[in-house]
């Protein structure tokens, strides 16, 4: 299936968001063309993105991720939907590493061996925590984000070449 078949089908318009209630307050900020084309540059980015703010370990990452998109011009839909590398079930173990490997570059000893999520851990722990995660989450962050431009440029290039052939093939008698 074409991706681009696939991203009309599944991801909202910009339409969507000129009628509801509480994005038509943004204005022109949503008829930026950019948001909305999908190419390889776009679709990289969006990505990269998307994975990045899904390392940051805040509420609101898909605010960010939309923020972000709209400033530099990038797919806005694939921004905000890479963010949801970070959900209930992922979101313990990414935290519980990004922490691990925080506390091996600044030579920490790991303290942590499980994630909660819950105010109580949290508020708990993070006074003691809280360098080493973020050093783990900015490091990962920058792998992960790096890693997933890189792969949805090679696959965007691996289907553009394949179409070709099929194309050359077809016009051959």
């Amino acid at each position: 299936m074409d991706p681009r078949k696939f991203y009309k089908q599944y991801i909202p318009q910009r339409q969507h968001f000129d009628d509801h209630q509480y994005f038509k307050h943004l204005g022109d900020w949503f008829h930026e063309p950019n948001l909305w084309h999908l190419n390889r540059r776009s679709a990289a980015n969006a990505v990269a993105v998307g994975l990045f703010i899904s390392y940051i370990p805040i509420p609101g990452q898909v605010i960010l991720a939309a923020l972000v998109a709209i400033f530099a011009r990038i797919n806005l839909p694939l921004a905000v939907t890479s963010v949801f590398l970070t959900n209930p079930i992922t979101m313990g173990p990414m935290f519980l590493l990004a922490y691990n490997v925080g506390a091996t570059v600044l030579d920490i000893p790991a303290e942590i061996t499980h994630f909660e999520l819950s105010y109580q851990w949290l508020s708990e722990t993070m006074v003691h925590i809280w360098k080493p995660l973020l050093t783990g989450c900015f490091i990962l962050g920058v792998f992960v984000s790096a890693i997933g431009n890189l792969l949805v440029r090679i696959l965007w290039r691996f289907h553009l070449v394949r179409r070709w052939r099929n194309r050359r093939s077809q016009r051959k008698p």
